[in-house]
């Protein structure tokens, strides 16, 4: 006769992937796994930094999507605030308690202005991005209907080639009228060097940014010589944020990997020409996949697919191995070279993802290990606010 299954048994596998006070070995794979400790070590090491050199850091959430995760980066590192991407990202933090919410965007469809319009009624300070003075008229008047404050950002496009106004007399152009119009405020200003943070250089990298500074720089100055003071001069990222903290004119920090880790991050260089993954910062992130099949010598299947992530940046990286590597992949499947075949089916294995955000969207759940218990069990909680 079989033995009664009990109902938080069944609910692993189907509905959570692990369950706090489960063995880390019975997680069921593909998931997301989070190394607490490294985690909490990434954490409270830029908190140290920012504060040590002066600067506030708004938390990137688009990386992990995670209120569980924001709440911690308060807690143990200081965050300041949140940066999201998109108004209904920005909507999930505000509601769940986050204060201070920046959308690192431009809001043009009217109807995300008018559901950004109203995230102060959630109580928290509504920040958004500014590089077309066409944008101000329709901010201000969703700013009145509602009867609240949006505060404005101008983006200054300073060499990732997106969004921003590339000259001063834009930006003291925008910035002014953003002062002049009712419901709005002039906070400061967006200044995110995005093109340069993954390449592999320190030196390239620093080159890259001193360029930005200068630009932004400027821009202060003029800014002030009309009047018009920057409570915000934001960027900075996991790739950079030494440099910003230590240009004299940046005050708020942006970066949002660092938390995590992901392969194509890790292996660009800091300035004694080291890997950041080995000793700046800590892999805590991990997509856990087990061995499904050995039929073929020297080759081992996974569970972790496209689908389980993405690799846009790049295949993951098996952790801690140098002796197998995965090599391929297709919807469901993942092929890991094992030429001695030394992997035994249903083995789990730790990848390091290529690329951390965009993974991290396609999951539901972050199961949190301490040691080889699972500790939490947290959702992913902006998944797929994409709009």
């Amino acid at each position: 006769m079989n033995k009664p299954v009990q109902l938080d048994e069944l609910e692993v596998g189907f509905d959570v992937p692990a369950l706090p006070g489960m063995d880390a070995a019975d997680i069921q794979t593909p998931c997301l796994v989070l190394d607490l400790d490294a985690l909490e070590r990434n954490i409270r090491k830029m908190g140290d930094y920012a504060r040590a050199h002066g600067m506030r850091h708004r938390v990137h959430g688009k990386m992990h999507k995670s209120v569980d995760v924001y709440f911690l980066q308060e807690r143990l590192g200081g965050a300041c605030g949140v940066c999201c991407q998109k108004v209904s990202e920005a909507e999930v933090f505000a509601r769940a308690g986050v204060r201070d919410v920046l959308v690192s965007n431009q809001v043009r469809d009217p109807a995300k202005i008018d559901r950004l319009a109203r995230m102060p009624k959630l109580g928290a300070r509504t920040i958004c991005c500014v590089d077309d003075a066409e944008n101000v008229a329709d901010l201000s008047e969703a700013a009145q209907r509602h009867g609240t404050q949006i505060e404005c950002l101008v983006e200054i496009d300073c060499g990732a080639g997106r969004c921003g106004v590339t000259t001063t007399a834009d930006v003291v152009r925008i910035a002014r009228a953003i002062e002049a119009a009712p419901g709005l405020k002039f906070a400061g200003l967006q200044a995110y060097q995005g093109a340069m943070q993954h390449m592999d250089s320190y030196e390239d990298r620093k080159a890259r940014i001193d360029v930005a500074v200068a630009m932004v720089r400027e821009a202060v100055d003029a800014l002030r010589a009309e009047g018009l003071e920057c409570d915000i001069v934001g960027g900075g990222g996991t790739g950079s944020y030494y440099f910003e903290s230590t240009s004299g004119v940046y005050n708020e920090l942006q970066c949002g990997s660092y938390a995590f880790m992901d392969a194509d991050y890790g292996r660009i260089l800091d300035k004694d020409g080291k890997r950041i993954d080995q000793g700046e910062w800590e892999n805590a992130l991990f997509l856990l996949t087990s061995v499904m099949s050995h039929a073929k010598p020297g080759k081992a299947i996974c569970d972790a697919g496209l689908k389980a992530q993405s690799v846009d940046s790049g295949l993951p990286v098996v952790f801690g191995r140098s002796d197998v590597t995965y090599v391929k992949c297709s919807d469901e499947h993942g092929v890991i070279e094992d030429p001695d075949n030394v992997l035994r089916v249903n083995e789990k294995l730790r990848l390091v993802p290529g690329h951390c955000d965009p993974t991290c969207n396609v999951h539901d759940w972050y199961v949190g290990v301490r040691g080889d218990k699972v500790e939490a069990v947290w959702p992913v909680s902006a998944r797929g606010r994409a709009y």
